[in-house]
This record gives structure tokens, sequence and C-alpha cells, in this order.
């Protein structure tokens, strides 16, 4: 997502009679917008509009440039902190008819992801015909969870959606 600077009004773009303006969080109150202009300019810095919205429009005296570049590193700051806060889900994906062998290597895999910590979604998914035989996708997805019962708990009960079944565990020590 590429910053946008046309969301702020600078210097002659400002056109309201007013506005509130601070400094270096100091305010100095609602003053004419040529007076405003005059002290950003003699300061050698820009009047930026950062909320055009209140009445009068608040703005700011500051380098226009540092104040993006600052707003871009916050940005890219608050991205980082919501994709470490994000919940991961891995999903195994099963079928009624998997062998034993392969269920296992399903087993060692989900349990690999509660040990990291990670949430666990298990899909079964039946052909047409498998439908007739839905507790034998029940009697797989129990064995997993029977066999993993001390490190996980069940945050979803199975239930169908149309040819799957759906079940998601989560390990114990996570908060449901």
């Amino acid at each position: 997502m590429a910053f946008d600077n046309r969301k702020y009004r600078v210097n002659y773009q400002i056109k309201m009679p007013s506005v509130r303006v601070c400094c270096n969080n100091e305010q100095f109150g609602v003053l004419p917008i040529d007076k405003a202009r005059n002290m950003a300019l003699e300061q050698g810095l820009d009047l930026i509009e950062i909320n055009p919205t209140s009445n009068p429009p608040t703005c700011i005296i500051a380098d226009f440039n540092k104040f993006l570049y600052e707003n871009k590193l916050k940005e890219k700051e608050n991205r980082k902190k919501q994709k470490s806060n994000a919940v991961v889900v891995k999903e195994i994906r099963l079928t009624p008819t998997i062998g034993d062998h392969d269920l296992a290597t399903k087993m060692n895999a989900i349990e690999k992801f509660i040990d990291e910590n990670k949430k666990v979604q298990i899909a079964m998914k039946f052909t047409h015909r498998e439908l007739l035989h839905k507790e034998i996708g029940i009697q797989k997805i129990n064995l997993i969870t029977d066999k993993l019962q001390e490190k996980i708990q069940i945050e979803m009960p199975i239930n169908f959606v149309g040819l799957r079944m759906f079940c998601r565990i989560a390990p114990r020590t996570a908060k449901a």
C-alpha cells in the first residue's frame, strides 16, 4: 500500500479563513490563515492541515517531507504489529478413506503445529457417495483428537458445510 501524500493540504492549498495551529506540542490557538502561513514561512517550515473535518481545521507547522516520512514509518510499524498479533490457523485436509500410515503422518503434522502454538483446522472432504458414511469421518477426527487429548482443546466441534466436515483445535495453553 503506497502512502498517499494527497490526503494532506499544505500551505496555499488550505482555503479556510482561519485554522487552529500547533507546533512542537505548543498550541497557538485559532489564527487567520495568512498569519499561520507567515509563521510557518518564518521558521522555514510548512503549514500542514492534519484534521480538515474539525471546525476550524487543525494544522501543524512542520517540514512536510519529514512529516510524510514519519507517518510512513508509523504505518509500517502498525502493519508489523497487526501481523504479529494475527492468529495463525493451519488447515489439515483429510478424506474418510485415508490410510493408517497417512493418518499418522497428518497427526504428526498436527502435533508439530500445536507445539508451535498454532491453531489447526481439520477439514474432511467427502465425495457424494462417501456422504452416506459420515460416521467414518467423525471416527477419524475423534481418533485424532483422542490421541492428542493432553495437548489440545477443541475450539470448534465437528460441523458439516456442504461436502466438508470441519473441526478446529487449539493448543491447551492458548486461550480459546
